[in-house]
């Protein structure tokens, strides 16, 4: 009877064996005495025992941190990068025949293509160029891992970790580079007020009765500042006459002088 119950009990241990649940986001990559069969899920599966064997492969998006790396930018400045990557398994079959553990695979490949991508660029293009950094990486890593069935869908650098002394050089920099913009800048107001100013002597030139408009405008401009005293030139155009006339007078004094 005891021997009966035994045998019985292994045979049910047997068979529930057989049966495999996968979730909708499983699938299940069946072998058949060694060799790959096919690929199952989601929902019950029915194996042969002992014939047929199932690894389960997850197919959401996988997150990975990238540790920090060392990288020597292509302006010799050494610095810390990490970043993250997001892959997923497109292809069961592949990613677990092509490759024997993807996760570490994919991992290492990342490490080295960070570094291998970013030693080409110099440090002012790992700071302000991220995006097509990222873009960069994420192609490289999408061809290499194409073979293992895996897609990396997106790369982002976190961090880029710089030592104290370049801190303080890149802060230098950026006030020199400030300082530089804000003499432009002067300078091209100066050329501008000083092209304006030459436009304006030029309108005065063709047309005095526009000098003497401006003339009595700064008078009057000068006159609402509620000043006791008010000192300004007298205007060329208004002495002119008066030195006519006393050049006629004396032409005349001179002449009745002679023929006196």
């Amino acid at each position: 009877m005891e021997i009966v119950l035994i045998i019985l009990s292994v045979v049910i241990v047997f068979f529930a064996s057989a049966f495999r649940v996968l979730r909708e986001y499983e699938r299940g990559v069946v072998f058949q005495l060694g060799r790959f069969w096919k690929v199952k899920g989601p929902g019950l599966i029915i194996l042969v025992p002992v014939i047929q064997t199932m690894v389960r492969v997850d197919l959401r998006t996988i997150v990975m941190d990238v540790p920090s790396q060392d990288v020597i930018s292509r302006d010799n400045v050494s610095v810390k990068v990490n970043a993250v990557i997001y892959f997923r398994v497109v292809n069961p079959e592949r990613a677990i025949i092509q490759v024997e553990d993807f996760d570490a695979a994919t991992s290492q490949l990342a490490q080295t293509t960070l570094r291998s991508v970013l030693g080409q660029h110099e440090l002012d293009e790992m700071l302000a160029s991220r995006d097509k950094l990222n873009d960069d990486i994420q192609k490289i890593l999408d061809e290499q891992t194409e073979a293992w069935g895996i897609k990396v869908a997106n790369v982002e650098i976190k961090h880029v970790d710089i030592n104290e002394s370049m801190i303080r050089a890149i802060a230098k920099q950026a006030e020199a580079e400030r300082e530089r913009r804000a003499k432009i800048i002067h300078a091209e107001g100066e050329l501008q007020a000083s092209q304006h100013l030459l436009e304006a002597s030029q309108v005065l030139v063709k047309e005095p009765q526009a000098l003497q408009l401006r003339y009595l405008q700064t008078l009057t401009e000068i006159a609402g500042e509620k000043n006791s005293t008010i000192v300004f030139p007298l205007p060329m155009e208004i002495i002119v006459p008066f030195q006519k006339i006393l050049q006629k007078h004396a032409k005349e004094q001179e002449s009745k002088t002679e023929s006196a």
